[in-house]
C-alpha cells in the first residue's frame, strides 16, 4: 500500500508554510486557518487513533506506550480573534 511508504522531506505542510501570504484578502486569510485547523483535528483525532491502538497492543503483547494520548493540540494565540 502507497499510505505505508516514507513521505518525501518537502510534504503539503512544508510548502505551506514557505507560501506567500500577502496576497490574501482578511477573509481568505480567515477560511485558510478555519481549513488548516479542520485538518490540524483530523491530524490529531488520527494520531490519537494510532496511540489508543498501540496502548491496546501493548496492553495485550506487553510493553509500554512512548507518549499518553492527548485529546487536543496546544492552542495558538491570536487564532480566536476571528
Amino acid at each position: 500500500m502507497d499510505d505505508d511508504l516514507p513521505r518525501p522531506r518537502g510534504d503539503a505542510a512544508s510548502l505551506l508554510a514557505k507560501e506567500a501570504l500577502d496576497s490574501y484578502s482578511v477573509d481568505e486569510l480567515n477560511e485558510r486557518i478555519q481549513l488548516l485547523e479542520s485538518e490540524i483535528m483530523r491530524i490529531v483525532a488520527h494520531r490519537d487513533k494510532a496511540k489508543a491502538h498501540r496502548v491496546a497492543a501493548d496492553a495485550l503483547f506487553g510493553g509500554s506506550a512512548e507518549t499518553p494520548v492527548t485529546e487536543k493540540p496546544p492552542t495558538r494565540p491570536g487564532l480566536e480573534e476571528r
